[in-house]
């Protein structure tokens, strides 16, 4: 009888447990209701995305050697001219410089297909464009969305972006300057969506990107399911190439993904200097939920910034961290007024040198003559269930003018060489069954 009772605890407390992370999974940090919007991941079916333009029936060659920019972009044309449909890359590998997709066309990369970047800058003509928190003429990226609502890029095939001139031509530049700014070398993007509505990106690969591997701008229900975004470390350093940079956009889900890159696997964006938060083509990034996914090398696997004034109501959850420089990345950049808000990382596992990093970010700034160095604050900031080697537990340093309010870590379980904490830097914070080297912190 006592077993049968025990037993029928057991799993009352289970169902209570399960119920209890049921209704957590149902809310942002905020306590405002997730939306249905967040649990569809079913996937685009390009058959019903309308007719299928294959690329090589419109002129293009199967001919990894032949640059074939104008025939692609005329068979997107030529779609867009006919109400619409989806350019299909068949197997094979087709180069290319900058392509740009118009309203109601999509795109789908086949199995065993590469759609392969030039490493020529001049196929990618310098246009109106955003970079590193600022609207000015740059270079358009491999693939282009301006204001294509209903986006969607699907496939199992891969988008390179044949990076290796453009990284070479950067540390040349670095090692003739080391105090030379990301925007000196001319280096093209992988995917650029700018001003584009309910887009969705699924299944391809991303790989050698010269500049940052996928950049949304101004956007508005992006999903972003089981995409695989590479750019190697070593032996030639890939130099920033985020593999997500999200800027000035509202609802996101990145689930089942895998990135490993030279820079911040994810990063939030969306302006920079003193009067950032004035400019109309500046703004936040709000209800952001990171989950299922595995990072393999990059500088921080959640980073807020560097060019960034204002992140609410993010959450990064059900994730492994395999060799990242830091799990969570504030960076408190001190031209910039920010806040950062209602961030929540959630049931991780793995390695990374530091578990939370938040310092002032100095590289590149400029108070462009204002005397008043702005505030930044981040506020509401929660790790918990967390299971984590790290060489650094709490790698923190701020300044006067870093505000650092409501934090809470609960049910951490951590390996570190450096355990040493400073619980004063922060107003209000809580550590609720902490344990940092088999040692609670109370």
């Amino acid at each position: 009888m006592k077993n049968i009772s025990l037993h029928i605890f057991c799993i009352i407390t289970m169902l209570q447990f399960s119920c209890a992370q049921k209704n957590d999974n149902d809310f942002f940090p905020d306590g405002t209701k997730i939306p249905d919007w967040f649990r569809d991941v079913t996937k685009v079916d390009y058959k019903k995305l309308g007719k299928s333009y294959v690329i090589t029936d419109f002129g293009v060659i199967n001919d990894s050697t032949i640059l074939q920019t104008t025939a692609i972009q005329k068979t997107i044309d030529k779609a867009t001219s006919n109400g619409g449909g989806v350019i299909i890359i068949p197997k094979g590998t087709f180069l290319s410089g900058a392509l740009f997709f118009k309203p109601n066309t999509h795109l789908y990369v086949s199995e065993g297909a590469v759609l392969k970047g030039s490493d020529a800058i001049e196929n990618y003509p310098i246009m109106p464009s955003r970079m590193e928190g600022q609207n000015l003429d740059y270079f358009p990226a491999l693939v282009n969305a301006y204001g294509v609502d209903g986006f969607t890029i699907s496939g199992t095939g891969t988008i390179d972006g044949n990076g290796l001139k453009y990284w070479e031509a950067f540390w040349q530049r670095r090692a003739e300057n080391p105090k030379c700014t990301n925007l000196e070398v001319s280096r093209p993007r992988l995917v650029f969506v700018w001003n584009s509505n309910n887009v969705q990106v699924q299944d391809v690969k991303l790989k050698n990107s010269g500049f940052w591997s996928s950049h949304y701008y101004q956007c508005n229900n992006v999903k972003v399911l089981d995409v695989h975004i590479t750019s190697p470390h070593k032996p030639v350093k890939a130099p920033s190439t985020d593999a997500i940079d999200i800027d000035v956009c509202n609802n996101v889900l990145i689930k089942g993904c895998y990135m490993a890159v030279n820079d911040d696997a994810i990063a939030l964006k969306g302006g920079k200097g003193p009067w950032a938060d004035a400019d109309d083509n500046n703004g936040g990034n709000s209800n952001i939920i990171i989950e299922d996914c595995n990072f393999g090398f990059c500088h921080s696997a959640l980073t807020c910034g560097s060019e960034s004034i204002h992140n609410k109501n993010i959450i990064m959850r059900n994730c492994t961290v395999q060799d990242a420089k830091r799990l969570l990345w504030l960076k408190m950049r001190p031209d910039t007024p920010q806040k950062y808000e209602y961030i929540t990382v959630e049931n991780i596992k793995g390695h990374a040198n530091s578990m939370i990093y938040i310092k002032p970010w100095t590289q590149f700034f400029d108070l462009k003559g204002k005397e008043e160095v702005p505030l930044s604050y981040s506020d509401h900031i929660t790790l918990k269930n967390i299971e984590l080697e790290c060489n650094v537990f709490f790698d923190m340093k701020i300044t006067e003018h870093d505000r650092l309010s409501n934090f809470a870590f609960e049910n951490l379980k951590i390996k570190a060489k450096n355990s040493d904490y400073d619980k004063s830097i922060i107003d209000g914070v809580t550590f609720s069954n902490v344990e940092v080297n088999n040692k609670i912190i109370k």
